[in-house]
Parts: structure tokens; C-alpha cells; sequence
């Protein structure tokens, strides 16, 4: 080595923290207050319930997958044999497409409920899909109706448009209580009870509702 040549810190770190230990402090601090300010202020969470009655405008139909469906669907994916169809039985079709309630009458799924409330969030300036998937929920899997169903027959298309009928379960007159958990510090209660109102109007649940371009499973909030 040269006599006089320099042992140490190469010249770009020189040139980065710089020869004088105070200023290269004070430049530390200030890079941490930086980051520091840039933490956003997280507020805690606040889950409340929100009991929310909704009233039936138009009809509901209800079709839940019965079993023989279901059961033709894992013989198709298994490749297995499809079994035989029989005589058509109108009556056991309705009661198939009902969902028994737990401890008597019948229910509808929550789920539907709550995906009619963040479609309706289209409608909606302020509030995205995204959000109102993520601030509420609604409790159980089913929630159950006040009313009793009827048989409906339906002309339908099905397939490569082959006309077809279909045994449905119908409730002219419905309501359902729902409860609603949602984070508070995101989403108001008034904001919540408009939501389901636009969904009601707009969306809707069940078979033939607006969303498919018909006009059932219409419904309003009980205020």
C-alpha cells in the first residue's frame, strides 16, 4: 500500500453518512420521524348488532339443490353412470326446493341477503363492493320466513333452450328478521338499513328477482 493512502469507510459511504457524527445523527432522526408520521392512526375495533325486519314487496321463490340433483352432479364428475329418470313427482320437486328451518317452518340463505346488499352498493356513491363485503356480516345460515310457501309451476329454459317445468316453492307474503354484525367505525347503522332498502328495490333474492331482470324477491326495511 502506498504511503499516506487512506485506510477506512470508502468514499461513498463518506459521501452518504457524511465525516460529522452530529449531523449524521440528526439525519437518523429525522429519517425515523419520517416513518413514524407515516403510520396511519388505526382505530379499535367496534363490532355492534344492528336487528334489521324486512318486508316481502313481491313474491318469493325459493330452490334449494335437492338431493337427486345433487346426486346426478357427482355421478357426472365421477363419470359414472346417470341414474335413470322416473315419473316426475310435482309435489316432492316443491317440497325439495324448500330449506327446512331447524325447529320447524322454512329459511332462506343469510348469504343471499347480504350479496343483494353489496350488489346494491353499485347504486351507491361512497361505499365499494369491496368495503361492504368486509363491515358487516349477517349471523347464522339461514334466516327463516314468516309465511307459508305454495307450489308454483314455471316454464323454464334450460340447456340448449329446451323448454322445461320447474315445481317451486312460492311465499306471496314474507318477512325475515335479520341480525347484523357490523364494524361500527366504518359503516353507520343508517347506512346499513339504506343499503338493504336499494338492494331491495333494485337486487332483490331468490328466483326471478330484479338482478335477473324480473320482479321478484322484492322487499323493503320495516322502519
Amino acid at each position: 500500500m502506498p504511503a499516506g493512502a487512506y485506510v477506512g469507510w470508502p468514499l461513498g459511504r463518506l459521501s452518504s453518512y457524511g465525516n460529522n457524527p452530529v449531523q449524521r445523527e440528526e439525519r437518523e432522526k429525522n429519517m425515523i420521524k419520517k416513518t413514524v408520521d407515516k403510520v396511519p392512526d388505526i382505530p379499535n375495533l367496534r363490532i355492534n348488532t344492528l336487528e334489521i325486519r324486512l318486508v316481502g314487496d313481491s313474491s318469493l321463490i325459493v330452490h334449494k339443490w335437492s338431493e337427486k340433483a345433487k346426486a346426478e352432479m357427482r355421478a357426472k364428475h365421477a363419470k359414472e353412470p346417470l341414474p335413470k329418470k322416473g315419473k316426475r313427482d310435482p309435489e316432492q320437486e316443491y317440497k325439495d326446493s324448500l330449506y327446512e328451518y331447524p325447529g320447524g317452518g322454512y329459511g332462506f340463505p343469510t348469504i343471499a341477503f347480504k350479496a343483494a346488499a353489496v350488489t346494491a352498493c353499485s347504486q351507491v356513491e361512497g361505499i365499494t363492493k369491496v368495503l361492504a363485503r368486509s363491515v358487516f356480516h349477517i349471523d347464522g345460515e339461514l334466516v327463516k320466513i314468516d309465511g307459508e310457501p305454495n307450489m308454483r309451476e314455471d316454464m323454464v329454459r334450460v340447456g340448449m333452450g329446451t323448454a322445461d317445468l320447474r315445481y317451486r316453492g312460492e311465499f306471496k307474503e314474507w318477512a325475515v328478521s335479520l341480525k347484523v354484525k357490523y364494524n361500527a367505525t366504518a359503516i353507520t347503522p343508517s347506512q346499513i338499513i339504506n343499503l338493504f332498502d336499494i338492494a331491495g328495490f333494485g337486487v332483490g333474492v331468490g328466483e326471478g328477482r330484479p338482478e335477473r331482470n324480473m320482479a321478484f324477491g322484492r322487499f323493503h326495511v320495516d322502519r
